[in-house]
């Protein structure tokens, strides 16, 4: 009988060559993977945030949509209708084009006493925090204004300057005027004394320590007041339009009102809500752009 022994080095060649020709045989690229167990988990927890996030909205228009219909009487339907009657009513305002326009006279009126307000609010909020004898003067006045409710002197801008957009705009800047005030003050008044200090020992005169310090602090404070102020600048607007206006989100809600198109009524509900909402985004889009600083602080300490 013969037997026959592989050479060493012949047999470690020829595992070699195996073991790097098995994986390309086994799988090509591409073809039979499966995503990494990270992207899934990460993918999962996004998803499951959001739907934990939007739970409530969700169950609230369930029980829009399901308690009109199985809950409530055939009486109380009539003026509560279920969600999908009042998405096809707001479909048909779109169709039509009607409620662009009250959206469009809505917004104008709100960005120009918006505006107005947070023009004014920040200037004179910055002077009197700077400035404690402007304090100590305004400050009486300015509380006595703040205590009273905007609606409340609606009437009194409606005779001063009649039912027209002057009015509207008007008791828009008022009322968005003080939420921006009070805030900007508490934010220049709340920066640490301990930074004030260190930039006049650097040197900074009273511009740059404002510029550099004392504006940059109080960003995060100051916005809080302009997102109140944009809320409250949606709110008293709907109020006077639905007072004396011919356009505008609160007169397209008065008027389906009166005219018994309760289905409308709630259209235009619903698109102040989603209004609201909206400019809420956009400041809070606008704050975080503006104190990008203090998130780079931020990470840089941890």
């Amino acid at each position: 009988m013969t037997t026959t022994l592989a050479h060493p080095e012949t047999a470690a060649s020829a595992a070699d060559a195996r073991t790097a020709v098995e994986p390309s045989v086994r799988a090509a690229p591409g073809e039979g993977t499966t995503p990494a167990p990270g992207i899934v988990r990460r993918v999962a927890a996004v998803l499951g945030s959001a739907v934990w996030k939007s739970a409530a909205v969700l169950a609230f228009l369930a029980l829009w949509e399901l308690g009109p219909t199985y809950l409530a009487s055939p009486s109380t339907r009539v003026f509560l209708p279920p969600l999908h009657e009042v998405l096809l009513a707001w479909g048909k305002l779109f169709e039509s084009g009607t409620i662009q326009g009250h959206i469009a006279a809505s917004l104008t009126r709100s960005v120009a006493g918006f505006g107005a307000a947070l023009v004014a609010g920040v200037s004179l909020g910055l002077l009197i925090a700077w400035y404690g004898r402007l304090n100590s003067v305004l400050n009486p006045l300015l509380e006595l204004f703040r205590n009273t409710a905007a609606l409340a002197l609606l009437p009194v801008f409606t005779l001063l300057l009649g039912i027209g957009e002057e009015s509207k705009i008007s008791i828009v800047a008022y009322a968005a005027f003080f939420p921006v005030l009070l805030n900007t003050i508490a934010g220049v008044k709340t920066v640490d004394p301990l930074l004030i200090r260190a930039a006049r020992s650097l040197g900074l005169n009273s511009f740059r320590l404002f510029q550099k310090v004392i504006l940059p602090s109080a960003v995060p404070t100051i916005f809080t007041g302009i997102r109140m102020a944009g809320t409250a600048s949606i709110l008293v607007l709907i109020a006077a339009e639905m007072v004396g206006a011919k356009a505008g989100l609160g007169y397209l809600i008065v008027n389906a009102q009166s005219s018994f198109l309760i289905p409308d009524m709630y259209a235009g509900i619903l698109t102040v809500s989603l209004l609201g909402l909206g400019v809420n985004f956009l400041l809070v889009a606008l704050e975080r752009h503006f104190s990008r600083w203090r998130t780079a602080v931020g990470s840089a300490a941890s």
